[in-house]
């Protein structure tokens, strides 16, 4: 029987109790269904995981017994960043599901020339807080102990210019049509930033600044993707190549 994983910002320690609260504890009452005595298994993005018994339910939250810390990682060894142009509603979630799942340590959400979405400065903390949640919701399913850093989303030029002034020897690509570069190219490197455009793609400026940046332009084929797919698929197969997939 396959053994509920959940997240919390509590710190944890072993022979404490825990009371989850919000979606954590809906979860565990109205999905799963779970009752005093069941077991679970906690995790605060501090590193490792703990046993832990269900203790009691209240109406809105569940009191959880910590057990013994467990020191599992299940961490890539690559320190991958995904730069995502901002895709509509159920795309940019599953990039970010995905990615996360894939061992992606960090996930920067920038907007571009051709990005659809539009945000203001509450729609864009709106947006933050559930992609963030999305992740934790990824980390839970398969298994990682430390939850992928979701950054605020910012213009494209904005995040260009921070990365130029970064280590000029950290490896960058941007996944372009027609880039002479294949993943099988790629030299081993401890780190990697990857660059994908909205629907529609990055405009043509766009790719300029990301070149003026460092970034060399990656291709996965004679085929357009979806931007969704092209995420997916190319952080596979960077993982495959210089990950542990």
């Amino acid at each position: 029987m396959r053994l509920t994983r959940v997240h919390t910002d509590q710190p944890l320690a072993p022979r404490s109790s825990v009371l989850l609260e919000g979606a954590a504890a809906n979860h565990i009452r109205r999905v799963l269904r779970l009752a005093p005595g069941d077991a679970v298994t906690l995790f605060d993005g501090s590193g490792g995981e703990y046993e832990a018994r269900i203790e009691g339910l209240r109406k809105d939250a569940v009191m959880v017994a910590v057990g013994p810390h467990r020191a599992v990682q299940r961490e890539s060894p690559l320190a991958l960043t995904l730069v995502q142009g901002v895709s509509r509603g159920e795309r940019m979630d599953l990039v970010v599901q995905k990615a996360t799942e894939l061992g992606v340590r960090r996930i920067v959400p920038v907007l571009t020339e051709r990005t659809v979405v539009r945000l203001d400065a509450a729609q864009a903390d709106s947006r933050l807080r559930h992609w963030r949640a999305v992740a934790v919701g990824a980390c839970e399913q398969c298994g990682r102990n430390i939850v992928p850093e979701v950054a605020p989303p910012l213009a494209l030029p904005q995040f260009l210019r921070a990365a130029a002034a970064d280590d000029p020897r950290s490896a960058r690509v941007v996944l372009l049509p027609g880039g002479s570069l294949r993943v099988r190219d790629l030299d081993r490197v401890s780190g990697l930033t990857l660059l994908i455009g909205p629907e529609g793609g990055l405009a043509e400026l766009e790719q300029r600044a990301a070149a003026d940046a460092g970034f060399r332009a990656l291709s996965l084929g004679p085929r357009v993707l979806r931007t969704e797919t092209a995420a997916i698929a190319s952080l596979a197969a960077i993982q495959q190549h210089l990950g542990d997939l």
